[in-house]
């Protein structure tokens, strides 16, 4: 037909040719949208309306014999202009799926107990139950397609395992819904019982109730959580109220969380209580969350697979906030934690300085330092590398304190612990509880191992607008008398007169052992070491360094 009105003689009949589309066309634009639809989708879903499970070709032959993939077929051959826009709707709301979000328990059913099966015709013990009645609810929800970690993934394929947990993040962020599974939740449960599910202390469960757009609790009979049947829970203010206040993650990030470095250490503190069963899933629990896709090696030990996700997230962003912790150090790296809980703790805080305080210690400052050298030193530290890792090696700028003096007081703290009194040059004195055994030394004895504190060198203090996209070069601090230079502009200094101002407030440090071959370990600590500058005036001239620490 379509080819007879192509060839036809006369010119409107062409132009009437020109609005249709060949079939093999139409069927080629379906097919590449429909593979751009799954391509970054699960590879297996559960049909709801079936019971059965079905991988990627299943998916599509299913649509290929629905009503929705005839009536989009028939019309793409017409409205050349529009059809790209509906296939696109078409395919996006027929594969469409739900997401589960649960805590395992028990015997789950995995992919071998219900490949080639139907589900609901499963005997409805255990873990079965649960199935079916997602299944179940996901279908009179109007979603076909359901995907659930216990048997959508082949636990003993390796490859495939790895590409689903560094998939999942996307996976719930893209589902049309999220559905979370309280199976310790009554029905008719009161405000509060939320916070109380054994749900809300797994380390996977934070990326799944962060991923989604839309979510919905369930109580253990899937009924909804105090009683809202809202289509989405995100948009509930006393359900997103009592989530923040059990996971200490503010109501606006529950709702619309973007994945990445920024605020690090905070993301890590949002993990430091959760549980996971096998170890290592406590650090690849966080992939998504910081949106890195790294090596799943189950078998390595939580040390070194929280040591690799730490090591990227310095390594891309030079934020060094994730070095900020307190607790036993890591066999990965001695500058890492052992443990998520070392997270668990607050961070030091800089305190705080109002502006009308900062300007009076500038302006004193002013009187009794040289301008031009805390200008130099500005430049300096402007200059220095971000922090890096190479080898499991910590390559950190920093400024280095060299300790003259470790006392070991009589008063063992916490049995396994014990209390130093520290000396340094250029810091005040104090006292560092640690369960290691530091070499006890004083100026007129020497030691056999030296010792550093220092200061982690952290960008922010340049108060730049964005240290992470910063533009402005060191050149534009110029020192007065170079040749061929102009004196210093006076925003110059005052940036670096206020850079002064913080570098002589209390600060948190690290406590460094210098080893046999030159590089460095951190002693750690129970408690963050807290110190300052003994006199401001003479911060330009702290040593400055790039250390290597094992």
């Amino acid at each position: 037909m379509l080819s007879k009105l192509e060839n036809a003689p006369d010119t409107q009949t062409r132009k009437l040719r020109q609005q249709y589309v060949n079939p093999s066309e139409a069927q080629r634009a379906i097919q590449e949208t429909i593979k751009a639809q799954l391509n970054d989708a699960p590879h297996r879903l559960l049909n709801t309306f079936t019971g059965r499970l079905c991988n990627r070709e299943v998916q599509i032959a299913a649509f290929k014999t629905s009503t929705e993939y005839k009536e989009l077929l028939s019309s793409s051959l017409v409205h050349v202009d529009l059809r790209m826009e509906r296939i696109k709707d078409v395919v996006e709301t027929y594969f469409c799926c739900v997401t589960l979000s649960h805590r395992w328990e028990g015997k789950e059913p995995l992919l071998n107990d219900i490949q080639d099966k139907v589900v609901d015709e499963l005997n409805p013990v255990g873990g079965f139950v649960k199935l079916q009645s997602f299944c179940k609810t996901a279908r009179a929800a109007g979603y076909r397609w359901g995907w659930i970690d216990t048997c959508c993934i082949d636990q003993t394929n390796n490859v495939e395992l790895q590409k689903s947990l560094n998939s999942m993040f996307d996976w719930y962020h893209t589902s049309a819904l999220t559905m979370v599974y309280l199976s310790d939740v009554p029905p008719s449960s009161k405000p509060g019982a939320l916070a109380r599910s054994a749900w809300n202390t797994r380390g996977w469960t934070v990326p799944e109730f962060l991923a989604p757009k839309v979510i919905r609790f369930y109580q253990n009979d899937w009924t909804p959580y105090l009683d809202d049947h809202s289509p989405n829970h995100k948009q509930s203010v006393a359900i997103m109220q009592e989530l923040e206040e059990a996971t200490g993650i503010d109501a606006q990030t529950l709702v619309a969380f973007s994945p990445g470095m920024i605020n690090a250490r905070e993301k890590l503190q949002w993990a430091s209580t959760r549980v996971t069963t096998v170890q290592e899933d406590i650090a690849y629990s966080l992939f998504g969350i910081f949106g890195v896709q790294l090596p799943i090696m189950y078998g390595e030990k939580k040390q070194n697979a929280l040591g690799r996700l730490l090591q990227e997230i310095v390594a891309q962003s030079g934020d060094i906030t994730a070095l900020d912790w307190v607790g036993t150090s890591s066999e990965f790296n001695s500058c890492l934690p052992a443990d998520i809980t070392s997270y668990e703790a607050p961070p030091y805080t800089l305190p705080s300085i109002s502006e009308d305080e900062m300007q009076k210690l500038v302006s004193s400052l002013q009187d009794t330092m040289v301008v031009e050298l805390a200008v130099k030193l500005y430049s300096s530290l402007d200059r220095l590398s971000a922090p890096r890792f190479a080898h499991r090696r910590l390559h950190l700028p920093c400024f280095a304190f060299p300790v003259t003096e470790v006392r070991r007081r009589p008063i063992k703290h916490k049995e396994t612990y014990f209390t130093y009194e520290v000396k340094a040059d250029g810091l005040d004195d104090l006292q560092i509880i640690t369960e290691d055994r530091l070499l006890q030394f004083s100026r007129g004895r020497r030691a056999r191992q030296s010792f550093l504190l220092v200061r982690p060198w952290d960008r922010r203090l340049l108060e730049l607008p964005d240290y992470a996209d910063d533009t402005e070069s060191v050149d534009d601090f110029t020192l007065p008398g170079s040749p061929g230079e102009g004196p210093v502009d006076p925003e110059s200094n005052e940036r670096a007169m206020r850079l002064i101002v913080r570098l002589g407030q209390p600060f948190s440090a690290f406590l460094l052992a210098q080893q046999r071959s030159g590089e460095y370990k951190r002693i750690a600590s129970d408690r963050d070491i807290i110190t300052q500058v003994k006199d401001v005036d003479s911060v330009h001239s702290i040593d400055i360094r790039t250390l290597e620490i094992l």
